[in-house]
């Protein structure tokens, strides 16, 4: 089936356009999970948006196209708070002693590592 502008704009409206600074490429990188990681890089955040729409509803086209099913969208999800993280014993025991010897929760460490990440 051949989709309509319309519908290809419609569906690509519904996943995240991610715009982060990358120092190892020194520029400006986008991304639109779970439709394509980084594929295009810019000056300026605004650039990478251009580059960025095109990219995501040239995706959304060959989906629709191939009659094949969209990943779920990424835009207006919202989150629990809560995840499990299953690691190694060991790597538990290392991240909880650390934890201890700041005096903070295991979830306080982790939480703090994760919004440093």
């Amino acid at each position: 089936m051949k989709p309509t502008r319309q519908q290809i704009r419609e569906h690509s409206r519904r996943y995240l356009k991610v715009v982060e600074w990358s120092t190892e490429d020194n520029a400006f990188v986008g991304s639109a999970p779970p439709i394509i990681g980084q594929c295009c890089h810019g000056e300026t955040e605004a650039a990478v948006v251009r580059k960025l729409t095109p990219i995501v509803e040239a995706w959304v086209e060959i989906f629709l196209r191939d009659d094949r099913p969209l990943p779920k969208p990424s835009a207006g999800r919202t989150f629990s708070g809560k995840f499990l993280v299953r690691v190694p014993p060991e790597v538990h025991r290392r991240a909880a002693l650390k934890a201890m010897a700041r005096g903070e929760s295991l979830n306080q460490f982790v939480a703090e590592a994760i919004a440093n990440a």
